[in-house]
């Protein structure tokens, strides 16, 4: 038997301790944390900037906006469809974050923010006197709660 047997082997090439593991493991799951916090503050500086985007004012006129929900309508319909999505927008533009249109409660429109609203009130103005139905729904649920909100018009 050899008389090494017991005394520690010296590091060399591909040996290393437990220790070692564990603090590569931590510098690891740290480099993981900061990227994913990096990724979570994109993603919120997006959200601020499509959100600060549904606060500015409509370029269009409305004579335009009808133009483009016209062409937007007729395609639907000849493609055999009765309903299209005609807006999409964060959940943060309600009052409530969407809690109302996700439990079906009547005016949601009292908890319309920016473009939303303005979208809300030329269908009410425009396109509800040409028999079209406005319907909101909440299209994902991110971690379970209700995310985008999405305005239909029908035709039902």
């Amino acid at each position: 038997m050899s008389e090494n047997r017991g005394s520690p082997q010296p590091a060399g090439v591909g040996v290393f301790s437990t220790a070692d593991i564990k603090r590569r493991m931590a510098e690891r799951e740290a480099a993981k944390a900061a990227e994913e916090l990096r990724d979570m503050k994109e993603q919120e500086e997006k959200q601020k900037a499509v959100i600060d985007e549904f606060h500015k004012p409509l370029e269009r006129t409305p004579e335009q906006l009808m133009q483009v929900v016209m062409q937007l309508v007729s395609h639907a319909a000849e493609s055999g469809q009765s309903e299209v999505q005609a807006h999409r927008f964060p959940n943060p533009l309600c009052s409530d974050r969407g809690r109302r249109i996700n439990n079906f409660e009547p005016d949601l429109e009292a908890t319309l923010d920016g473009r939303p609203k303005l979208a809300y009130e030329f269908w009410h103005d425009h396109l509800r006197p040409l028999g079209f139905h406005l319907e909101a729904e909440v299209l994902e649920y991110p971690g379970g709660m209700p995310g985008d909100i999405g305005f239909f018009l029908t035709w039902k």
